[in-house]
């Protein structure tokens, strides 16, 4: 059974920095997947954050502060978030997911990131 944990989310002021942690478990070839970061705040979808796979992306409003990273050894990816803004707030999930027959999908069960003063 595959399972996505989380851990390192909480309370910091504006400014501050967080890192984020998603251990994944049961997967094969953890390598070979796509490892993403999503958040949703309060009364708005779901958004991609940063991804990772032979390159990395970023959305807008992150780049510069976030940094993603993963270790393939430990089947874990990781969301380093730097000058953090109230509007960062929000819940966090990382993402794990592999194009082919079937294709995989797997998410995290998300983690709470308050930033405020």
């Amino acid at each position: 059974q595959v399972q996505l944990v989380e851990s390192g989310g909480g309370l910091v002021q504006p400014g501050g920095s967080l890192r984020l942690s998603c251990a994944a478990s049961g997967i094969v070839f953890f390598s070979t997947y796509t490892v993403g970061w999503y958040r949703q705040a309060p009364g708005k979808q779901r958004e991609l954050v940063a991804s990772s796979s032979s390159n990395t992306n970023y959305a807008d409003a992150v780049k510069g502060r976030f940094t993603i990273s993963r270790d393939n050894d430990k089947s874990t990816m990781y969301l380093q978030m730097s000058s953090l803004k109230p509007e960062d707030t929000a819940i966090y999930y990382c993402n794990a997911a592999r194009v082919g027959v079937p294709p995989r999908n797997y998410w995290g069960q998300g983690t709470q990131v308050t930033v405020s003063s």
